[in-house]
């Protein structure tokens, strides 16, 4: 693997400052100029739409979310258009889903969370109850554990939302769970969870009481609003960082145990079965990610010249601290700019200017979190886990880009 090249001090990032500038002035002049005057909009002369209690978007803005659903269409998931993304926040009505069972309709007022088992005192809290506790509002990342699983070959999805479009990050608010684990009163010997929620098929998840921190949310609120019902309302749990069947939707009982249950959703699914016919159980994390979202599988260059490279890069065991450039088929790697915020558990978007010759490319994108954890080739993936997985794949993605500015993946 060559030698990723050191960050640079700030003379060196002010020499590349300063080239940029110049390559973008020279850019910029090489814009077609014109003495007409463009022409003045229509709308300007008339009345506009008139006001509506619930904003929409501009319809000249046409991403939508990819829906795959099986052969009953409760079934199923659907995707973000990650290549169509600003910053790091995931708009809820573009947030990705996964159902088992189809989006219940729950009356807040009706439902009801349960937290029993192992504690002193068994409690029902009510919407009311949870809305008058201590809340926080955190950005976390939520993504599949089948996310880019196309990754493990040999037919790659073609674009970004095919690939990674099973992961949405977005502003959570709720109260912190161990404020009501500690109002019920944790019996000693306690060490799981069992989180169910209230769909058609009781989707549950065992979650070790140990990772209980107060970044665990029962949360109410996304991005400033209700949770939406495809994303769990009136309650959902987010565990920061754990794939995303963990954060149970439409949670309406926690049960305190002393060791997990084995639900169809930890056993039959979400395992990682390895080469050897052992399957790996409880791979909670979702290890270091990232992917180049532009220039990416679908898209096509205009023609040689300045273009930035753009991406996401996430990692559920904490921060992202650097993100690595190759544009020549991984010979050699730069460090890509982080744009702030950087939080822990959520999307950090990066940035590389780049002067495209035009002759045929290769881009890759390779992250580094905060533990040290470097994201793996598919080559090195492959040889600790083997192909008979679909789970879990956070290999990194090689976007070809053609002489005619065509970009693939591969």
């Amino acid at each position: 693997m060559p030698t990723p090249t050191e960050a640079p001090d700030s003379r060196t990032g002010r020499r590349r400052f300063l080239r940029f500038g110049a390559a973008l002035s020279g850019a910029l002049t090489a814009c077609k100029t014109t003495n007409t005057a463009p022409a003045e909009p229509a709308e300007t002369s008339s009345l506009g739409k008139p006001l509506t209690a619930y904003g929409e978007r501009s319809p000249f803005e046409k991403p939508e979310r990819l829906v795959v659903s099986g052969k009953n269409p409760e079934i199923g998931a659907t995707r973000t258009p990650l290549q169509n993304s600003y910053g790091i926040i995931t708009p809820s009505s573009l947030h990705f889903e996964r159902h088992h069972s189809g989006v219940p309709q729950i009356d807040p007022a009706a439902h009801r969370l349960l937290i029993h088992g192992m504690v002193e005192r068994p409690l029902i809290f009510t919407m009311d109850d949870i809305l008058r506790l201590p809340s926080v509002s955190r950005i976390h990342f939520i993504e599949c554990a089948g996310n880019s699983g196309s990754e493990w070959g040999p037919k790659t999805a073609p674009d970004v939302q095919r690939a990674h479009g099973l992961a949405s990050c977005s502003e959570w608010t709720g109260v912190p769970l161990p404020i009501l684990l500690a109002e019920a009163g944790v019996k000693p010997g306690a060490s799981w969870l069992i989180a169910e929620g209230a769909d058609a098929c009781h989707m549950s998840r065992s979650v070790p009481l140990k990772r209980v921190a107060d970044d665990v949310l029962v949360a109410y609120g996304q991005n400033g609003e209700a949770i939406r019902p495809s994303q769990g309302y009136p309650l959902r749990l987010v565990i920061p960082g754990f794939e995303g069947n963990t954060n149970v939707k439409w949670l309406r009982r926690i049960k305190v145990v002393g060791e997990p249950v084995m639900t169809k959703d930890e056993t039959s699914k979400y395992t990682d079965l390895m080469a050897d016919g052992t399957a790996r159980q409880f791979t909670f994390e979702m290890e270091g990610k990232s992917v180049i979202t532009f220039p990416s599988g679908g898209q096509k260059l205009a023609g040689a010249g300045l273009y930035e490279i753009a991406g996401l890069a996430w990692s559920g065991r904490g921060r992202i601290e650097r993100v690595e450039i190759s544009t020549d088929d991984g010979k050699t790697w730069q460090n890509a700019k982080l744009d702030e915020p950087r939080l822990r558990m959520a999307f950090t978007r990066f940035r590389l200017p780049w002067k495209w010759d035009g002759q045929p490319s290769s881009l890759q994108s390779r992250s580094t979190d905060e533990t040290g954890y470097v994201q793996p080739a598919r080559e090195a993936l492959v040889a600790v886990r083997g192909m008979n997985s679909g789970f879990h794949n956070n290999c990194i993605t090689i976007w070809k880009v053609s002489a005619d500015g065509g970009v693939t993946n591969v």
